[in-house]
């Protein structure tokens, strides 16, 4: 009886150990499911200081929520310049946050160098590399982007300037900005091509 007992209650700890095991693995591999995208909204609405009119409670207005403008900074591209992402609005941006000893970066990175090299003059895209001068820098990120033999142009946030922008702690991040410079969606963790293409769909269509 005794071992029946014991048998038993093996048994149930082996399914909660396992139950546990699976909640864990899922919050673990969230900000790597490959469809992760989300459509960006304002959080908060500046006030202009002008009064504006009451609304009939009765009669809501029926209006677009308002564009997000997405946040310039300045970094620098691979000749040494300083570069703002204000430079390039007037195409769509599909703008990547990554570091050469992030494995999911490396994992979608052939995707993005094919969509680049496919829609090269249609969309921008910018790989902002986390240049911390110590864990990376500008020379082991250079090195990595040669070996792949990738061709997107890569940008270096040498002064976390761009990360604080769009609070990219969580590598890999992508947004989607389209051409009059508003965030249209954001990715947190690694994407596939797929959802890469779901992103470009929202920012630019081919005519």
């Amino acid at each position: 009886m005794k071992k029946k007992t014991s048998l038993v209650v093996l048994i149930l700890v082996l399914v909660v150990l396992i139950g546990g095991a699976y909640v864990l693995y899922g919050r673990l591999s969230a900000d790597a499911r490959p469809d992760n995208l989300s459509a960006q909204t304002p959080q908060t609405t500046q006030t202009t200081g002008e009064t504006e009119a009451p609304q009939d409670a009765a009669a809501p207005e029926e209006t677009e929520p308002p564009k997000v403008e997405a946040p310039d900074f300045t970094v620098e591209n691979a000749d040494g310049e300083e570069v703002k992402l204000s430079d390039y609005v007037g195409k769509p941006i599909v703008l990547n946050f990554w570091a050469s000893w992030c494995s999911p970066c490396k994992s979608e990175m052939p995707e993005f160098n094919a969509a680049w090299e496919e829609l090269e003059g249609e969309v921008q895209f910018l790989m902002v590399n986390m240049t911390d001068g110590s864990r990376e820098t500008i020379d082991t990120a250079k090195e990595y982007v040669e070996g792949e033999g990738f061709t997107f142009p890569v940008l270096f946030d040498t002064n976390s300037e761009a990360a604080i922008a769009y609070s990219a702690y969580s590598l890999p991040t992508t947004y989607f900005i389209d051409a009059e410079g508003y965030l249209v969606a954001r990715a947190v963790g690694a994407i596939d091509g797929e959802t890469l293409q779901k992103g470009l769909d929202l920012i630019y269509s081919q005519e």
